[in-house]
């Protein structure tokens, strides 16, 4: 027996019986989850002032709690990080995940509760671990070593009482030390804020150990792995780990990198799955390997309402809760949490592939964005970029959009604009370099990725004949009217599209 299987028959194997539940029992455990959160914050202020002591029934937590954006949680969340106690959940919160910007401030800082640690955050890496090895008996993960990668995190902008980083980041500060037996690179390299010396550190400690498993973003792993490449002088990685097996990745989509990363490791047996992990919560599992659908995580501190999309920015939403949705339809998803989320718009739009269990896939954003290497870059960022742009060079704009280049054969990547002038900037570069730093000023997500173009690449501008958007939208029949370019896209077809129209 080697050590895999003993952890998995001592700690996985009880744990997936209780996973079966989710097939037949979906309705109950959410039910069972609002009820705890009602009670666990029953005496916090804002559970006071929703008067959730009197929340008996799912319709009276309708009654009670409104939708929030971050702009309606804000001001409480500011107040705890300041230390106040007993305002959104129980007690002090101490951690904050720094998460992109919203159209008034750079950062949100999403409060990660020492409950919400536990019971989501780390249960969703445990239950990742189940499926894995209940699909994969012969595995021997826990013979060798997790390279995990992880961010940064620093005091709370002068507020002693919190921290603020990375959720990745404040994962790895409050993990169980047994677990830093198994996990590489070590601590200190792993939470390095300057990710070029980190990625060379985390390439030299991890070269030569037993690596078998990988988890992270897609984009920041494959820069590391191209990194572990050229010091190695190897040309595929199982060369320099053999025994290497799964590769667990999740926060951005992974279909853009799949092929790059079956060019590094070609042995037939890798293995590759997805994640729904957030600075919000832990919330989906591909529980199995030949559906790209993942498991709705529902006996978490999450409870989870859905916003059909068709019906977002009406007046009077017909929001369900997890057992009123229907596959096929596209929701916006709403969380309450154990961290002190309460009906919360987390701005991800799902689409259910099954109800017993609730299985789904990931669609997009409730807003046009770019988020193919963790930038979340969003309209409002934009449309203050190119103002700055603007007004700094004397141009002015007809139309733009803009989507990802992704990663080439050294990992680098960047931003393609095709923008229509109405009046050309002198200087193409300034009022390049303009934008892209008025990007990294509004969004921090994006300053990140850009940090000395390790990632992210400086942005590309070409510029788009006269009347190019127009006759696009001539040839999609939807010129006039209401219709709009896509301003901001993961996807390159409409630019492509463009592209080739522009002569």
């Amino acid at each position: 027996m080697s050590l895999t299987d003993i952890v998995n028959k001592l700690y996985f194997q009880p744990r997936r019986k209780e996973l079966e539940r989710y097939g037949t029992e979906g309705e109950t455990i959410q039910r069972e989850v609002m009820e705890y959160l009602v009670e666990r914050a029953k005496d916090t202020e804002y559970g006071r002032k929703h008067l959730f002591s009197t929340i008996r029934t799912y319709d009276d937590f309708v009654q009670n709690i409104p939708v929030n954006t971050y702009e309606e949680l804000k001001g409480d969340i500011d107040r705890m990080r300041h230390g106040e106690r007993n305002v959104l959940w129980p007690g002090t919160v101490r951690w904050y995940a720094k998460s992109s910007g919203t159209t008034n401030d750079k950062s949100k800082f999403i409060p990660v509760s020492h409950e919400g640690l536990q019971t989501i955050h780390y249960q969703g890496g445990k239950d990742v671990i189940a499926y894995y090895l209940g699909n994969h008996p012969e595995s021997r993960l826990f013979n060798g070593k997790s390279l995990i990668l992880g961010g940064s995190h620093s005091p709370n902008y002068n507020l002693p009482n919190s921290l603020v980083g990375d959720l990745s980041a404040i994962l790895i500060e409050n993990i169980n030390p047994l677990a830093n037996l198994c996990r590489v690179p070590k601590k200190e390299t792993a939470l390095l804020s300057d990710f070029e010396v980190k990625r060379d550190r985390i390439a030299r400690e991890t070269m030569r150990q037993n690596v078998t498993n990988l988890s992270g973003v897609p984009s920041w792993m494959l820069s590391v792995l191209v990194r572990v490449m050229e010091l190695s002088g190897k040309q595929h990685l199982e060369e320099v780990w053999p025994n290497l097996e799964v590769f667990f990745h999740g926060g951005i989509a992974f279909t853009p990198y799949r092929e790059q990363y079956q060019q590094l490791i070609t042995k037939p047996d890798m293995n590759y799955m997805e994640t729904y992990n957030a600075s919000e919560g832990f919330f989906g599992i591909q529980d199995d390997p030949a559906d790209s659908s993942m498991s709705l995580m529902i006996d978490y501190g999450v409870f989870y309402e859905f916003l059909p999309m068709d019906e977002l920015g009406s007046d009077h939403p017909n929001i369900v809760p997890l057992w009123g949705v229907e596959t096929g339809r596209n929701y916006a998803m709403l969380i309450s949490t154990s961290c002190g989320l309460w009906r919360y718009e987390i701005g991800d739009t799902v689409q259910f592939t099954s109800t017993r269990p609730y299985k789904f896939i990931i669609t997009g954003r409730t807003k046009y964005f770019i988020n193919a290497f963790g930038e979340e870059l969003i309209m409002d960022n934009a449309e203050k970029g190119l103002e700055a742009a603007c007004k700094a060079t004397g141009a002015q704009i007809s139309d733009y959009t803009a989507a990802p280049i992704y990663m080439d054969a050294k990992a680098r990547c960047r931003h393609q604009w095709l923008i229509e002038f109405a009046k050309a900037p002198s200087s193409l570069k300034e009022f390049s370099d303009i934008l892209d730093a008025k990007l990294q000023e509004i969004n921090s997500d994006y300053e990140a990725k850009r940090f000395h173009n390790v990632t992210l690449q400086p942005l590309e501008i070409i510029v788009a004949r006269k009347d190019l958007f127009n006759d696009w939208l001539k040839t999609k029949g939807k010129l006039g009217g209401q219709h709009k370019i896509p301003r901001l896209s993961n996807s390159r077809t409409n630019l492509e599209e463009l592209l080739s129209m522009n002569q």
